[in-house]
C-alpha cells in the first residue's frame, strides 16, 4: 500500500478538561470519518511507538525535557502554561505521539510506504527547544525532520505548515539550519502573534489577512512555496496537517474548505514525487470542528493515498 495510518490508543487518554479544544475526540472524530468513507481499511495501518529521549534532546533541551518528565502528574490536572494541560497520562500520549513521528520517517525511508498521516495529540509545532506552549509538549515534526536528517543521512527536509497559528516553535529550532525549509501560512496577527517578520532563505512565512479563503491560501502556495520548494529540492517533505484554517473552525478566522487541503496536498505530494522519491509524512496539528475536522483529513489523505 502506498499510505500508512499512525496512532495510539494514549492519544485518547491524554484528557485536558471540560471546555479545552484540544481533546480526545479530535482523534476519533477523524477515525470515524475515515470508517465511515471506508478508506481506513485501504491504508496500512500502524500503531505508534514511544519515542526515546535521544530523539527529543535532538530539538529540545535536556534541561526542558527532564522538567516534563517531572512535571507529569500522579493525579489530575498540571499547566505546563496557559494552555498546556497535562494529567497523569498526557506525557505518555506525547511520547507516542513523538514516536509516531520516528516511525513516520522510518516507513518512508524504508520504502514501505510512499507516505503517512499521523493521527496524533498531543500536538506540536509551538513547542520550542525549552518550553510548551499552545497544547504542544514535544515538536513531533521537528523531532521527524532532525531523526531525518540524523538518521538517515538526509540534507534537505521541507516543512510544509498550514495550520491557521504560526508553528514558533518550529521555526525557532530551525531557523538557523539551513538543512531544514519551513513553508507556514498563518493568520496574522494571531497567536502567537509572530512569524510575519522572520522568514530567511529557508523560512517562507506567508501571513494571511482574517477571513482570507482558499483563493488567497492557494496564491501563497504557488507563488510562494512552491518556487522556494522547487529551488530546495526537498530529500523528504512533512507536514504540520493543521485543519484550524478551515471555514467551520470559530477559533480559525480564516475561510479553508475541504478542497484546498485536498489542492495543497496534492501540490506537495508532486514536490515529492519530483525530489524525495514521493516521502511525505504528516502530523496532526490543530483542528477542533469536529464534523470540519474529520471532513478536512479524509480529503487530505484522498489525496495522499490517491484513492
Amino acid at each position: 500500500m502506498n499510505t500508512a495510518y499512525l496512532t495510539h490508543p494514549s492519544c485518547l487518554e491524554h484528557e485536558t478538561g471540560e471546555g479545552h479544544p484540544e481533546c480526545p475526540a479530535r482523534i476519533s472524530a477523524i477515525e470515524d470519518q475515515l470508517v465511515a468513507s471506508g478508506l481506513l481499511d485501504l491504508l496500512s495501518q500502524y500503531e505508534a511507538p514511544k519515542v526515546n529521549k535521544e530523539h527529543l534532546i535532538r530539538v529540545h533541551t535536556l534541561d526542558y525535557v527532564e522538567w516534563v518528565f517531572n512535571q507529569a502528574p500522579h493525579s489530575k490536572f498540571i499547566h505546563l502554561d496557559d494552555d498546556t494541560v497535562m494529567n497523569p497520562y498526557s506525557l505518555n500520549a506525547a511520547l507516542h505521539a513523538a514516536g509516531a513521528a520516528i516511525k513516520a520517517v522510518d516507513l518512508v525511508m524504508s520504502g514501505q510506504v510512499k507516505n503517512v498521516f499521523c493521527n496524533i495529540r498531543p500536538p506540536g509545532h509551538h513547542a520550542g527547544r525549552s518550553r510548551a506552549s499552545g497544547f504542544c509538549i514535544f515538536n513531533n515534526v521537528a523531532i521527524a525532520a532532525a531523526h531525518a536528517i540524523e538518521h538517515h543521512g538526509l540534507l534537505r527536509v521541507a516543512i510544509a505548515d498550514f495550520d491557521v497559528h504560526h508553528g514558533n516553535g518550529t521555526e525557532e529550532i530551525f531557523h538557523d539550519d539551513p538543512r531544514v525549509m519551513l513553508c507556514s501560512t498563518f493568520r496574522h496577527p494571531y497567536f502567537p502573534n509572530c512569524g510575519a517578520d522572520s522568514c530567511n532563505d529557508h523560512i517562507i512565512n506567508v501571513p494571511l489577512a482574517v477571513g482570507s479563503s482558499g483563493v488567497e491560501f492557494r496564491t501563497a502556495v504557488t507563488e510562494q512555496w512552491l518556487p522556494a520548494l522547487n529551488d530546495f529540492q526537498p530529500q523528504l517533505i512533512l507536514v504540520s496537517a493543521g485543519f484550524d484554517a478551515h471555514r467551520e473552525d470559530d477559533m480559525g478566522g480564516l475561510s479553508l474548505q475541504e478542497a484546498d487541503y485536498f489542492w495543497v496536498t496534492e501540490k506537495l505530494k508532486h514536490i515529492a514525487k519530483l525530489y524525495a522519491n514521493d516521502r511525505m509524512v504528516s502530523t496532526l496539528e490543530g483542528g477542533y470542528a469536529l464534523h470540519a475536522l474529520g471532513r478536512s483529513v479524509m480529503n487530505h489523505i484522498k489525496a495522499l493515498s490517491g484513492f
